[in-house]
Protein backbone atom coordinates (compact mmCIF):
# COMPACT_ATOMS: atom_id res chain seq x y z
CA UNK A 1 0.00 0.00 0.00
CA UNK A 2 1.30 3.49 -0.83
CA UNK A 3 1.39 6.22 0.95
CA UNK A 4 -1.09 8.31 -0.34
CA UNK A 5 -3.59 5.68 0.05
CA UNK A 6 -2.32 5.20 3.64
CA UNK A 7 -2.85 8.73 4.21
CA UNK A 8 -6.36 9.00 2.38
CA UNK A 9 -8.14 6.14 4.57
CA UNK A 10 -6.44 7.72 7.80
CA UNK A 11 -7.75 10.61 6.96
CA UNK A 12 -11.09 9.40 5.78
CA UNK A 13 -11.59 7.72 9.52
CA UNK A 14 -10.59 11.00 11.31
CA UNK A 15 -13.53 12.64 9.47
CA UNK A 16 -15.63 9.87 10.42
CA UNK A 17 -15.77 11.40 13.91
CA UNK A 18 -15.03 15.29 13.47
CA UNK A 19 -15.86 16.27 17.14
CA UNK A 20 -14.21 13.56 18.94
CA UNK A 21 -10.69 14.36 16.26
CA UNK A 22 -11.23 17.94 17.12
CA UNK A 23 -11.11 17.24 21.31
CA UNK A 24 -8.58 14.67 20.52
CA UNK A 25 -6.27 17.60 19.44
CA UNK A 26 -7.11 19.94 21.60
CA UNK A 27 -4.36 19.34 24.00
CA UNK A 28 -1.84 19.46 21.19
CA UNK A 29 -3.41 23.00 19.93
CA UNK A 30 -3.24 24.22 23.67
CA UNK A 31 0.38 22.58 24.28
CA UNK A 32 1.88 24.02 20.39
CA UNK A 33 -0.35 27.83 20.90
CA UNK A 34 0.79 27.90 24.94
CA UNK A 35 4.64 27.50 23.37
CA UNK A 36 4.60 30.13 20.90
CA UNK A 37 2.92 32.59 23.13
CA UNK A 38 5.13 31.96 26.47
CA UNK A 39 8.48 32.35 24.81
CA UNK A 40 7.27 35.24 22.49
CA UNK A 41 6.65 36.91 26.06
CA UNK A 42 9.73 36.42 27.52
CA UNK A 43 11.23 37.40 23.99
CA UNK A 44 9.59 40.33 24.47
CA UNK A 45 10.66 41.25 28.36
CA UNK A 46 14.42 40.44 27.45
CA UNK A 47 14.16 42.71 24.19
CA UNK A 48 12.13 45.89 26.11
CA UNK A 49 15.20 45.25 29.46
CA UNK A 50 18.07 45.64 25.89
CA UNK A 51 16.32 48.39 24.83
CA UNK A 52 16.04 49.93 28.06
CA UNK A 53 19.52 49.85 28.91
CA UNK A 54 21.33 50.53 25.65
CA UNK A 55 19.09 53.90 25.62
CA UNK A 56 20.91 55.07 28.36
CA UNK A 57 23.21 56.06 26.39
CA UNK A 58 26.54 54.38 24.24
CA UNK A 59 29.76 52.47 25.51
CA UNK A 60 29.06 53.27 28.77
CA UNK A 61 30.80 51.97 32.26
CA UNK A 62 29.05 51.89 35.35
CA UNK A 63 30.92 53.00 38.63
CA UNK A 64 28.94 52.17 41.33
CA UNK A 65 29.32 52.73 45.01
CA UNK A 66 29.67 50.21 47.79
CA UNK A 67 29.25 51.74 51.15
CA UNK A 68 29.98 50.16 54.10
CA UNK A 69 28.25 51.21 58.13
CA UNK A 70 30.36 52.29 60.36
CA UNK A 71 31.02 55.97 60.18
CA UNK A 72 32.90 58.48 60.98
CA UNK A 73 34.10 57.20 64.80
CA UNK A 74 31.68 54.93 65.31
CA UNK A 75 28.75 57.34 65.06
CA UNK A 76 26.52 54.91 62.34
CA UNK A 77 27.40 57.05 58.85
CA UNK A 78 28.85 55.55 55.89
CA UNK A 79 32.52 54.92 54.95
CA UNK A 80 33.90 54.17 51.88
CA UNK A 81 32.49 54.36 48.07
CA UNK A 82 32.12 57.09 45.50
CA UNK A 83 32.76 60.89 46.41
CA UNK A 84 31.93 63.64 43.54
CA UNK A 85 35.64 64.58 43.05
CA UNK A 86 35.88 60.71 42.14
CA UNK A 87 34.15 61.71 38.65
CA UNK A 88 36.58 64.74 37.97
CA UNK A 89 39.71 62.57 38.64
CA UNK A 90 38.51 59.92 35.92
CA UNK A 91 37.87 62.31 33.46
CA UNK A 92 41.46 63.90 34.27
CA UNK A 93 43.71 61.41 34.46
CA UNK A 94 41.98 58.42 32.29
CA UNK A 95 43.03 57.92 28.58
CA UNK A 96 39.71 56.53 25.97
CA UNK A 97 37.04 58.45 28.39
CA UNK A 98 34.92 60.72 26.72
CA UNK A 99 32.64 62.17 29.27
CA UNK A 100 31.77 61.67 32.57
CA UNK A 101 28.41 62.10 34.49
CA UNK A 102 27.51 62.30 38.03
CA UNK A 103 24.26 62.29 39.25
CA UNK A 104 22.02 62.87 42.55
CA UNK A 105 18.47 62.65 43.14
CA UNK A 106 16.03 64.32 45.45
CA UNK A 107 12.16 64.86 45.55
CA UNK A 108 10.70 68.45 45.81
CA UNK A 109 7.75 71.02 45.06
CA UNK A 110 8.27 72.76 42.36
CA UNK A 111 5.99 76.28 41.54
CA UNK A 112 5.83 78.00 38.50
CA UNK A 113 3.14 80.82 38.74
CA UNK A 114 0.27 79.69 39.86
CA UNK A 115 0.78 76.07 39.48
CA UNK A 116 2.39 73.62 42.14
CA UNK A 117 3.28 70.51 41.37
CA UNK A 118 4.48 68.45 44.34
CA UNK A 119 6.94 65.43 43.83
CA UNK A 120 9.03 66.10 41.38
CA UNK A 121 12.09 64.00 40.84
CA UNK A 122 15.23 66.48 40.72
CA UNK A 123 18.04 65.77 39.04
CA UNK A 124 21.59 67.09 39.64
CA UNK A 125 24.26 66.04 37.14
CA UNK A 126 26.99 67.57 35.30
CA UNK A 127 27.78 69.04 31.69
CA UNK A 128 28.15 65.91 29.82
CA UNK A 129 24.80 64.35 30.88
CA UNK A 130 22.93 65.37 27.19
CA UNK A 131 25.81 63.65 25.37
CA UNK A 132 26.61 60.80 27.75
CA UNK A 133 22.85 59.58 28.47
CA UNK A 134 21.83 60.53 24.66
CA UNK A 135 19.45 62.84 25.77
CA UNK A 136 18.74 66.34 23.28
CA UNK A 137 17.61 69.73 24.16
CA UNK A 138 14.69 71.34 22.37
CA UNK A 139 15.00 74.43 23.40
CA UNK A 140 17.65 76.88 25.12
CA UNK A 141 20.80 75.33 26.60
CA UNK A 142 22.61 72.89 29.39
CA UNK A 143 24.35 74.62 32.04
CA UNK A 144 27.74 74.32 31.80
CA UNK A 145 31.16 73.44 34.39
CA UNK A 146 31.51 76.94 35.84
CA UNK A 147 28.35 77.07 36.23
CA UNK A 148 27.89 74.06 38.44
CA UNK A 149 31.71 74.78 40.21
CA UNK A 150 29.65 78.27 41.41
CA UNK A 151 26.21 76.36 41.95
CA UNK A 152 24.36 78.88 39.99
CA UNK A 153 20.53 78.64 40.21
CA UNK A 154 19.35 77.08 36.97
CA UNK A 155 17.55 74.38 35.62
CA UNK A 156 16.50 72.39 32.64
CA UNK A 157 13.16 71.21 32.38
CA UNK A 158 11.79 68.01 31.23
CA UNK A 159 9.61 67.88 27.97
CA UNK A 160 5.96 67.01 29.73
CA UNK A 161 7.43 69.18 33.32
CA UNK A 162 7.67 72.28 31.12
CA UNK A 163 3.90 72.19 29.94
CA UNK A 164 2.83 71.02 32.99
CA UNK A 165 4.23 74.40 34.68
CA UNK A 166 4.31 76.56 31.76
CA UNK A 167 1.63 75.22 29.12
CA UNK A 168 2.01 76.79 25.61
CA UNK A 169 4.42 79.78 27.12
CA UNK A 170 8.04 80.10 26.79
CA UNK A 171 9.54 78.68 29.66
CA UNK A 172 13.33 80.13 28.61
CA UNK A 173 14.17 83.21 31.35
CA UNK A 174 11.08 82.24 33.48
CA UNK A 175 11.62 81.62 37.21
CA UNK A 176 10.58 78.04 39.05
CA UNK A 177 11.01 77.75 42.65
CA UNK A 178 12.10 74.51 44.07
CA UNK A 179 11.77 73.72 47.84
CA UNK A 180 11.94 76.93 48.72
CA UNK A 181 14.82 78.13 46.48
CA UNK A 182 13.93 80.58 43.28
CA UNK A 183 15.97 79.09 40.12
CA UNK A 184 15.96 80.66 36.18
CA UNK A 185 14.83 78.35 33.48
CA UNK A 186 17.99 77.47 30.57
CA UNK A 187 16.82 74.72 29.04
CA UNK A 188 13.89 72.45 27.55
CA UNK A 189 14.71 68.64 27.30
CA UNK A 190 13.44 66.80 24.16
CA UNK A 191 10.59 64.40 24.85
CA UNK A 192 12.76 61.31 25.59
CA UNK A 193 9.28 59.07 27.02
CA UNK A 194 9.38 56.33 30.13
CA UNK A 195 12.31 54.46 30.59
CA UNK A 196 12.11 51.54 32.27
CA UNK A 197 10.45 52.88 35.54
CA UNK A 198 11.88 56.30 35.30
CA UNK A 199 9.90 59.28 33.14
CA UNK A 200 12.66 61.42 31.72
CA UNK A 201 10.21 64.07 30.33
CA UNK A 202 8.63 64.80 34.13
CA UNK A 203 12.34 65.40 35.64
CA UNK A 204 13.60 68.74 36.78
CA UNK A 205 17.74 68.93 36.25
CA UNK A 206 19.76 71.38 37.49
CA UNK A 207 23.82 71.56 38.50
CA UNK A 208 24.35 68.36 40.95
CA UNK A 209 26.72 70.83 43.52
CA UNK A 210 22.89 73.01 44.42
CA UNK A 211 21.26 69.53 44.84
CA UNK A 212 24.30 68.35 47.09
CA UNK A 213 24.09 71.70 48.52
CA UNK A 214 20.53 72.44 49.23
CA UNK A 215 18.72 68.86 48.59
CA UNK A 216 20.94 66.56 49.87
CA UNK A 217 23.51 68.16 52.65
CA UNK A 218 25.30 65.33 55.03
CA UNK A 219 27.25 66.03 58.17
CA UNK A 220 30.44 64.59 56.60
CA UNK A 221 30.82 66.21 52.87
CA UNK A 222 33.75 68.76 54.44
CA UNK A 223 35.48 65.96 55.70
CA UNK A 224 35.47 63.23 53.04
CA UNK A 225 33.65 64.92 50.43
CA UNK A 226 30.01 64.54 48.46
CA UNK A 227 28.94 60.85 48.45
CA UNK A 228 27.43 59.66 45.09
CA UNK A 229 26.15 56.66 44.08
CA UNK A 230 27.30 55.92 40.69
CA UNK A 231 29.71 57.53 38.33
CA UNK A 232 28.63 56.87 34.14
CA UNK A 233 31.74 56.95 32.31
CA UNK A 234 31.70 57.37 28.65
CA UNK A 235 33.96 55.62 26.63
CA UNK A 236 35.06 56.95 23.51
CA UNK A 237 35.80 53.55 21.37
CA UNK A 238 34.23 49.92 22.24
CA UNK A 239 37.48 48.83 21.89
CA UNK A 240 38.96 50.71 24.98
CA UNK A 241 36.23 49.51 26.78
CA UNK A 242 38.06 47.05 28.82
CA UNK A 243 41.27 49.27 29.06
CA UNK A 244 39.16 51.94 30.44
CA UNK A 245 38.01 50.02 33.18
CA UNK A 246 41.21 48.64 34.38
CA UNK A 247 42.52 52.62 34.43
CA UNK A 248 39.43 52.99 36.27
CA UNK A 249 39.63 50.53 38.88
CA UNK A 250 43.55 51.07 39.37
CA UNK A 251 43.04 54.98 39.60
CA UNK A 252 40.29 54.79 42.20
CA UNK A 253 41.79 51.83 44.41
CA UNK A 254 44.90 54.09 44.87
CA UNK A 255 42.44 57.21 45.55
CA UNK A 256 40.30 55.27 48.25
CA UNK A 257 43.72 53.63 49.35
CA UNK A 258 42.08 50.04 48.97
CA UNK A 259 43.06 46.77 47.38
CA UNK A 260 41.40 45.88 44.24
CA UNK A 261 39.88 42.63 45.78
CA UNK A 262 38.91 44.87 48.82
CA UNK A 263 37.43 47.95 46.73
CA UNK A 264 34.30 50.01 47.66
CA UNK A 265 33.17 50.06 44.25
CA UNK A 266 31.53 47.99 41.46
CA UNK A 267 32.43 48.34 37.67
CA UNK A 268 30.12 47.23 35.00
CA UNK A 269 29.21 47.74 31.29
CA UNK A 270 25.89 47.94 30.15
CA UNK A 271 26.73 44.01 28.15
CA UNK A 272 27.61 42.88 31.91
CA UNK A 273 23.96 44.32 32.50
CA UNK A 274 22.32 43.24 29.69
CA UNK A 275 24.18 39.41 29.98
CA UNK A 276 22.66 39.26 33.43
CA UNK A 277 19.03 39.74 32.30
CA UNK A 278 19.31 37.55 29.54
CA UNK A 279 20.48 34.53 31.66
CA UNK A 280 17.57 35.21 34.21
CA UNK A 281 15.12 35.93 31.46
CA UNK A 282 16.40 32.77 29.51
CA UNK A 283 15.86 30.76 32.73
CA UNK A 284 12.45 32.09 32.85
CA UNK A 285 11.84 31.67 29.15
CA UNK A 286 12.88 27.60 29.89
CA UNK A 287 10.41 27.31 32.85
CA UNK A 288 7.64 28.95 30.73
CA UNK A 289 8.56 26.88 27.79
CA UNK A 290 8.37 23.52 30.21
CA UNK A 291 5.28 24.33 31.80
CA UNK A 292 3.60 24.90 28.19
CA UNK A 293 5.03 21.62 26.45
CA UNK A 294 3.09 19.52 29.81
CA UNK A 295 0.07 20.65 27.68
CA UNK A 296 1.97 18.47 24.38
CA UNK A 297 2.48 15.81 26.76
CA UNK A 298 -1.50 15.64 28.26
CA UNK A 299 -2.38 15.79 24.11
CA UNK A 300 -0.31 12.72 23.36
CA UNK A 301 -2.01 10.75 25.89
CA UNK A 302 -5.30 11.89 24.53
CA UNK A 303 -4.21 10.92 21.37
CA UNK A 304 -3.11 7.48 22.63
CA UNK A 305 -6.30 7.09 24.33
CA UNK A 306 -8.24 7.96 21.49
CA UNK A 307 -6.08 5.66 18.97
CA UNK A 308 -7.13 2.86 22.14
CA UNK A 309 -10.47 2.93 21.87
CA UNK A 310 -10.18 3.35 18.11
CA UNK A 311 -8.45 -0.13 17.36
CA UNK A 312 -11.51 -1.75 19.87
CA UNK A 313 -14.05 -0.27 17.62
CA UNK A 314 -12.27 -1.23 14.30
CA UNK A 315 -11.44 -4.78 15.61
CA UNK A 316 -13.56 -6.59 12.71
CA UNK A 317 -12.49 -3.99 10.14
CA UNK A 318 -9.11 -4.34 11.01
CA UNK A 319 -9.53 -8.50 10.58
CA UNK A 320 -11.36 -7.74 7.20
CA UNK A 321 -8.38 -6.20 5.78
CA UNK A 322 -6.08 -8.59 6.95
CA UNK A 323 -7.83 -11.11 5.36
CA UNK A 324 -8.04 -9.39 1.64
CA UNK A 325 -4.11 -9.32 2.44
CA UNK A 326 -2.81 -6.00 4.75
CA UNK A 327 -0.23 -6.60 6.59
CA UNK A 328 0.44 -6.20 10.06
CA UNK A 329 3.33 -3.10 8.65
CA UNK A 330 -0.07 -2.06 6.80
CA UNK A 331 -2.07 -1.93 9.75
CA UNK A 332 0.56 -0.46 11.67
CA UNK A 333 1.47 2.50 9.30
CA UNK A 334 -2.30 3.33 9.06
CA UNK A 335 -3.20 3.90 12.74
CA UNK A 336 0.55 5.31 13.37
CA UNK A 337 -0.44 7.53 10.12
CA UNK A 338 -3.53 8.40 11.68
CA UNK A 339 -2.23 9.80 14.83
CA UNK A 340 0.54 11.91 13.24
CA UNK A 341 -2.08 13.56 11.33
CA UNK A 342 -3.89 14.52 14.72
CA UNK A 343 -0.85 15.92 16.11
CA UNK A 344 0.01 17.70 12.72
CA UNK A 345 -3.18 19.24 12.16
CA UNK A 346 -3.24 20.03 15.86
CA UNK A 347 0.03 21.43 16.14
CA UNK A 348 -0.64 23.63 12.51
CA UNK A 349 -4.00 25.07 14.24
CA UNK A 350 -2.09 25.85 17.36
CA UNK A 351 0.98 27.66 15.28
CA UNK A 352 -1.50 29.76 13.78
CA UNK A 353 -3.44 30.43 17.62
CA UNK A 354 0.10 30.73 19.40
CA UNK A 355 1.38 33.46 16.56
CA UNK A 356 -1.92 35.35 16.70
CA UNK A 357 -2.35 34.96 19.96
CA UNK A 358 1.37 36.61 20.38
CA UNK A 359 0.46 39.76 18.04
CA UNK A 360 -2.94 40.18 19.66
CA UNK A 361 -1.27 40.55 23.33
CA UNK A 362 1.70 42.55 22.36
CA UNK A 363 -1.24 44.99 20.94
CA UNK A 364 -3.96 45.01 23.02
CA UNK A 365 -1.66 44.79 26.06
CA UNK A 366 1.29 46.80 27.30
CA UNK A 367 3.39 43.74 27.35
CA UNK A 368 5.56 43.43 24.65
CA UNK A 369 5.79 40.22 22.50
CA UNK A 370 8.46 39.23 20.09
CA UNK A 371 7.78 36.20 17.82
CA UNK A 372 10.45 33.73 18.09
CA UNK A 373 10.92 31.95 14.51
CA UNK A 374 12.89 28.58 16.43
CA UNK A 375 9.99 28.06 18.91
CA UNK A 376 7.18 27.96 16.13
CA UNK A 377 9.52 25.46 14.62
CA UNK A 378 10.29 23.79 17.66
CA UNK A 379 6.70 23.80 19.26
CA UNK A 380 5.28 22.20 15.68
CA UNK A 381 8.05 19.55 15.51
CA UNK A 382 7.52 17.97 19.03
CA UNK A 383 3.65 18.01 18.22
CA UNK A 384 5.12 15.76 15.59
CA UNK A 385 7.09 13.78 17.65
CA UNK A 386 4.06 13.50 20.42
CA UNK A 387 2.04 11.93 17.62
CA UNK A 388 4.60 9.27 16.73
CA UNK A 389 5.54 8.47 19.81
CA UNK A 390 2.12 8.28 21.76
CA UNK A 391 0.71 6.73 18.64
CA UNK A 392 3.32 3.78 17.85
CA UNK A 393 1.74 1.90 21.13
CA UNK A 394 -2.00 1.66 19.87
CA UNK A 395 -0.94 1.13 16.03
CA UNK A 396 1.55 -1.61 17.17
CA UNK A 397 -1.17 -3.21 19.30
CA UNK A 398 -3.40 -3.02 15.90
CA UNK A 399 -0.88 -4.68 14.03
CA UNK A 400 -0.65 -7.27 16.11
CA UNK A 401 -4.39 -8.83 15.91
CA UNK A 402 -4.97 -12.39 15.56
CA UNK A 403 -6.83 -12.02 12.24
CA UNK A 404 -9.12 -14.84 13.28
CA UNK A 405 -9.81 -13.17 16.56
CA UNK A 406 -10.41 -10.01 14.83
CA UNK A 407 -13.12 -11.48 12.43
CA UNK A 408 -15.33 -12.90 15.50
CA UNK A 409 -14.88 -9.46 17.35
CA UNK A 410 -18.47 -7.70 17.35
Amino acid sequence: MNSSEVIRIAWGALLKNKVRSLLTMLGIIIGVAAVIIMIAISAGTEATISEQITSLGSNLVFVTSNFSRGGMGGGGGQTGGLVYDDAFAIADEIDGVKGVVVEQSSTQTVKAGNVTLDGVSILGSTPDFPSVRDMELEDGRYFNQSEVDRKQKMVVLGHSLAQELFGDSDPIGQQVTVGTTRFVVIGVMAEKGLVGDVDYDARLYMPITVVLQKFTPTQFAKIVGDRVRMIYVEVDDQDNLEDVIFQIEVLLAKRHDVALDEADFTVTTQQDIIGTQEATTAAFRSLLAWVAGVSLIVGGIGIMNIMLVSVTERTREIGIRQSVGATPNDIRWQFLTEALLLSLVGGLIGTFIGVGGSWLFGTVSDMRTVIVPTSVVVAFGSAAIVGAFFGFYPANKAAELDPIEALRHE
